[in-house]
C-alpha cells in the first residue's frame, strides 16, 4: 500500500485539480511533494478530519490550533502557496454539489475519509469562539466579542506588540531594519495627531483606547485632556496604571465604556483607530452618527480602519470563518467606498483619505517576529493553541496585505457647520504645527 505522505497528496490533488505546492510529510514519517518546497507536517489522522468535518480553511486552523498540523520552514512562503486552494478557491454549495458530479472527485473523497481512519470527528479546539449568530453587535455581544480578543492576557500582548503596546498599523519612515517598529507607532500616534491638529486643553475622545498609547500620547505631548473608552476590563486596568507612570491622570480619564453610551460631549476631536472593524454593518452609521454627535462644529474625526475589496456582488460577502472563529468575533470588514459614504450619510465631511496598506504588511511581520523570539514565553502565557492562533492569524494578514486583498486607511473627517468653515488648510496634507 501506498505511504500516508503519497496517498494524501494524490488525494488532495484530485480534489483541487491541481498540483499540491508544498511538501508533506505524513504522521507515519512518509514524504511526498517538491523536494526544495517547505513541508506542511500532517502529525497525525486526526488533522484529516479536522478537514473532512469542515472542508476548507476553517479545517485547517481546527488543525492548526490543535497542533495536528505544523509547517518547517518559512511559514510565509506556505501559506502563500496555498492561497489558491484554500482562500481563492470559494466555497459556497453550488461549487460542491458541481464537484460531487465528477467522479473522480468522488473517488478522493473516499480516499480520504478513508485514509482519515473511523473515529468520529473531534470538536472544535477550546480557543474557538462559540456564540449564537443572533443578536450580533448588542452591547452584550459586543463585550463578550472583545473580551474574546483582548483579554487573553497583557503581558502576552506586550510580548507581540513591543513595549509602544500600540495594536494597529505602524506608520513606517522606511522599511525595517532602518526604521524600527517603537519609533513607527510613535510616527502613527503623531500622524493621527496632526491630522486632527490637537491644540493644548481640547477634549479628545479615543473610542476603542486599548492599552492607552493615543491617550497618552495626545496628553502628553499635546497637552490635550482625553477620554479613552474600551470594553476590555484589562485594557483598561493596563492603560490606567500607565496614565499614572506617565504622571498624565490630570489629563486623562479611561472608562469601561461603550461608546454609545458616551454622553458627555462635545469634543473638538475623536480618534477611533482600528477599532471600527468590530462595529459592524448594521451598525455602522449608528457608529458614525453617535460621533458626529459627540463632536462640536468644526471638530475633527480620525477613522482608522482596516477595508477589503468591493465584491461584484455585495450579498455573497462573508465573514472570514477563521478570523470570526479564533480571532475578531463578529467583525466585519467594508469596502473603503461603503465606510466613506455611510461617514457622509451620518453629516460628516471627508476631507482626505490615505492608503497604509503596505504599512500594516511591515507591522504585521514585526509582531510575528516578536512572537517567533519568545515563543515558548508566548506559549506558556496563553496556552499552545493560542500562539499558534496568533501566529497564523498575523501571518496570513501580513501576506493578505501585501497581495491587496486587504487594505486599512486613515479617513479625516469634519463635522462641518452649515456656514461651510471647516477649518482645514487649503493644501491638502498640510496638517499645521500642533499647539
Amino acid at each position: 500500500m501506498p505511504d500516508a505522505a503519497s496517498r494524501l497528496k494524490g488525494h488532495v490533488e484530485q480534489l483541487t485539480n491541481a498540483p499540491l505546492p508544498v511538501r508533506v510529510r505524513a504522521w507515519d514519517g512518509s514524504q511526498a511533494g517538491p523536494p526544495d518546497a517547505p513541508v506542511l507536517v500532517v502529525r497525525n489522522r486526526r488533522a484529516l478530519r479536522h478537514l473532512l468535518r469542515k472542508p476548507g480553511e476553517l479545517g485547517l486552523a481546527r488543525a492548526w490550533v490543535a497542533g495536528d498540523l505544523a509547517v518547517e520552514g518559512d511559514l510565509y512562503t506556505v501559506l502563500d502557496r496555498i492561497a489558491g486552494l484554500v482562500w481563492e478557491r470559494g466555497e459556497d454549495a453550488r461549487t460542491l454539489v458541481q464537484a460531487l458530479r465528477d467522479p473522480a472527485f468522488r473517488s478522493a473523497a473516499r480516499g480520504l475519509i478513508a485514509l482519515a481512519g473511523p473515529p468520529l470527528p473531534p470538536a472544535p479546539p477550546r480557543e474557538e469562539a462559540r456564540r449564537p449568530r443572533r443578536g450580533l453587535h448588542t452591547k452584550h455581544s459586543d463585550r463578550r466579542a472583545i473580551s474574546h480578543h483582548y483579554d487573553v492576557g497583557n503581558d502576552f500582548y506586550e510580548i507581540v506588540l513591543g513595549p509602544s503596546m500600540v495594536y494597529s498599523c505602524a506608520y513606517w519612515p522606511a522599511p525595517p531594519p532602518r526604521g524600527t517598529l517603537e519609533q513607527a507607532q510613535h510616527d502613527k500616534l503623531e500622524l493621527v495627531a496632526r491630522k486632527l491638529a490637537l491644540k493644548p486643553g481640547q477634549r479628545l475622545l479615543d473610542v476603542g483606547c486599548g492599552w492607552g498609547s493615543m491617550a497618552v500620547h495626545a496628553a502628553r505631548d499635546h497637552g490635550v485632556n482625553v477620554v479613552g473608552v474600551t470594553l476590555s476590563h484589562e485594557q483598561a486596568a493596563y492603560a490606567r496604571k500607565r496614565v499614572a507612570d506617565e504622571g498624565v491622570t490630570d489629563r486623562v480619564e479611561i472608562r469601561v465604556q461603550d461608546y454609545r453610551d458616551v454622553t458627555d460631549g462635545p469634543y473638538d476631536a475623536v480618534s477611533s483607530i482600528g477599532m471600527a472593524e468590530h462595529v459592524g454593518s448594521e451598525r455602522y452609521l449608528e457608529y458614525a452618527t453617535a460621533l458626529h454627535r459627540l463632536l462640536k462644529p468644526g471638530g475633527r474625526l480620525l477613522n482608522h480602519q482596516i477595508s477589503r475589496r468591493p465584491q461584484r456582488d455585495e450579498t455573497s460577502y462573508r465573514v472570514d470563518p477563521f478570523i470570526d472563529a479564533y480571532v475578531f468575533p463578529d467583525g466585519e470588514l467594508a469596502p473603503l467606498g461603503t465606510t466613506v459614504s455611510l461617514l457622509e450619510r451620518s453629516g460628516f465631511e471627508v476631507r482626505d483619505v490615505e492608503s497604509i496598506r503596505e504599512h500594516y504588511a511591515l507591522t504585521l511581520r514585526r509582531w510575528v517576529a516578536n512572537l517567533e523570539a519568545d515563543w515558548d514565553r508566548a506559549m506558556s502565557l496563553a496556552g499552545p493553541g493560542r500562539a499558534r492562533v496568533w501566529l497564523l492569524y498575523m501571518a496570513a494578514s501580513a501576506l493578505a496585505f501585501e497581495r491587496n486583498r486587504i487594505g486599512v486607511n486613515q479617513v479625516l473627517a469634519v463635522r462641518t457647520p452649515g456656514s461651510g468653515t471647516s477649518g482645514m488648510p487649503l493644501r491638502a496634507r498640510v496638517w499645521g504645527t500642533p499647539g
